[in-house]
């Protein structure tokens, strides 16, 4: 789906970037895969790793997948063109560093660095990771544009919140800062782009203790760990710290086979209490 009949744009169309020939490229911020008019943090992430993987494409390197993606958030883009610029820092047997500038209007919004290789298939000789259904339960609340004021990405993607976890919904204040949910896209297949997004999905775990309102990331890394099988992601997000303004998020995202696909632990700043 390209979204221009006017539906929202599938991930893979949305995060897809159009190479200028040099290790640039261009691509569009589009309100679907935005929180508000706030383009998505890990929607930026998936879009920076795909632009590393065709930058090594373009030169010949070997087939790569995104194993880390590192960015830090210098400045809110805004929804609409962008230009990501590439530099391969290091080519590796085992493991591949490229740099990824995220412009727009002649400034750097995000910069990344993704490290690339190949990601492993085989059984983990050992694993640790939270206990969920593996798909939503009939409780499950599904979120949408009314769930978190202007939650665009309903439209791109399912996503399923547990309501044991979510208090704010009711309400509440002063519950632990830690969440369940459950996410696939719409129009896509799940792959470890998308995993990269749901590593991002939740709302901001601060709410939980009345403390609405945008939580802009200022650093997110996210660690790949195996391709997700097809279904539900689910994903554990909790907050281990939230000391005055700074606020740490841990998100656990688990695919439909049980695997560990995703890690990723950002640091945001909370909105006043009561805000």
């Amino acid at each position: 789906m390209s979204g221009t009949d006017g539906t929202a744009a599938s991930f893979d169309t949305a995060s897809a970037a159009r190479s200028l020939g040099d290790g640039t490229f261009t691509a569009v911020l589009r309100a679907e895969w935005a929180i508000g008019s706030h383009p998505h943090g890990g929607f930026l992430l998936a879009l920076l790793a795909k632009a590393a993987i065709a930058a090594l494409h373009e030169r010949g390197e070997p087939h790569a997948e995104p194993l880390v993606v590192s960015a830090e958030f210098l400045h809110a883009p805004a929804l609409g063109p962008v230009l990501l610029r590439t530099d391969v820092r290091k080519v590796g047997r085992r493991a591949t560093v490229v740099e990824v500038r995220l412009e727009q209007r002649g400034r750097s919004c995000v910069e990344a660095r993704v490290t690339t290789g190949r990601l492993p298939m085989r059984r983990p000789e050992w694993t640790d990771v939270p206990a969920m259904p593996a798909e939503p339960p009939p409780g499950a609340l599904a979120m949408a544009e009314s769930t978190e004021g202007p939650f665009n990405l309903a439209k791109g993607c399912e996503v399923r919140l547990d309501p044991a976890t979510a208090g704010y919904l009711a309400g509440r204040t002063g519950e632990p800062p830690r969440m369940r949910l459950w996410v696939r896209p719409r129009h896509s297949l799940v792959d470890p782009y998308f995993t990269l997004l749901a590593s991002d999905v939740n709302p901001p775990v601060v709410m939980n203790l009345g403390r609405i309102g945008w939580a802009p990331t200022v650093q997110l890394t996210a660690l790949l760990r195996t391709r997700p099988a097809p279904g539900w992601l689910r994903v554990v997000v909790e907050s281990r710290s939230v000391h005055e303004s700074w606020f740490d998020s841990d998100a656990t995202v688990v695919d439909s086979q049980g695997r560990l696909v995703c890690q990723a632990r950002q640091l945001g700043l909370a909105p006043a209490p009561g805000g």
